[in-house]
């Protein structure tokens, strides 16, 4: 398959791993992927860098995984839609403002939450996704002077990869993906990191953070999966919960540098860990 140069993530994304993108693919199997599994999808770096022929990825986030869907299927009304929105702060709590009321929201069609979703990621403050406990997004206006609305360019390669490829979308709970992988599948866990304790790192993607049992549970489908035969690499915070969890694994300090974070400390160079079931 045609390896496309330009599929991209089209969002900024706490968390992305585009500048990791070399230490992790020095550290995947020296075996080609037959099937690539993403439970916490995300931006997708790792997936537009490796774009596998076959993918099964998730993300809680159903804005974004429709988002994901209206590229691949509607890009062009996509495009349209967003060259008629404004960099304006008027418009912009305009647009922010529609999920205040649940029956204007769910009268959007698919294409308007799209843009509506790329349209605040780009415009809010430091591109950061955040909602309150009832599930509004809640970023201010980020005041910048030409921000890149319309990426035509970007969202057609991202289009042209989603459908030469055979990428499967779900939004929901990471362990419903990984009940239907099949031995052979390659795993890459990029999930809510474990904040340091006194750390303000930033965890609420959604409405529902990931709690301290959802790690938990995530090292407990971790040994699933090696049970299974099926490998898998992570990405965490360094932290001593997450090395007492993963000691039984191949575990690698790494340092990756931070440009989203609610607060100003929390950005720069911070201790990383890559887990894998192999070597």
């Amino acid at each position: 398959m045609e390896y496309i140069e330009n599929a991209r993530p089209f969002v900024k994304w706490a968390g992305g791993k585009r500048q990791l993108l070399p230490t992790l693919t020095e550290l995947l199997p020296k075996e080609p992927i037959s099937v690539y599994c993403e439970p916490f999808l995300g931006g997708g770096a790792m997936l537009f860098h490796l774009q596998p022929e076959v993918a099964f990825v998730n993300d809680l986030n159903s804005e974004l995984i429709n988002a994901y869907n209206v590229i691949k299927n509607q890009a062009d009304a996509l495009i349209e839609t967003l060259k008629t929105y404004e960099n304006t702060k008027e418009f912009f709590y305009e647009i922010r403002n529609l999920d205040r009321d649940l029956q204007i929201f769910s009268a959007l069609t698919e294409v308007q939450r799209a843009a509506r979703f790329i349209y605040l990621n780009r415009t809010c403050f430091n591109g950061l996704y955040r909602v309150n406990q009832k599930g509004q997004f809640n970023v201010s206006f980020g005041n910048y002077p030409a921000p890149n609305i319309v990426n035509a360019e970007g969202l057609y390669a991202v289009r042209d990869y989603l459908n030469r490829a055979q990428v499967h979308f779900m939004s929901g709970d990471f362990a419903y993906i990984l009940e239907q992988l099949p031995c052979g599948a390659f795993v890459y866990f990029d999930p809510p990191y474990l904040p340091d304790i006194g750390s303000s790192s930033f965890t609420a993607y959604n409405s529902k953070c990931f709690s301290m049992m959802d790690h938990i549970r995530l090292h407990w489908w971790c040994e699933q999966l090696t049970k299974r035969g099926i490998k898998f690499m992570q990405s965490n915070s360094y932290t001593p919960i997450i090395a007492s969890l993963y000691s039984c694994y191949d575990v690698q300090l790494v340092q990756a540098r931070r440009s989203i974070n609610c607060n100003g400390d929390g950005r720069g160079a911070v201790n990383e860990v890559i887990i894998r079931n192999y070597i």
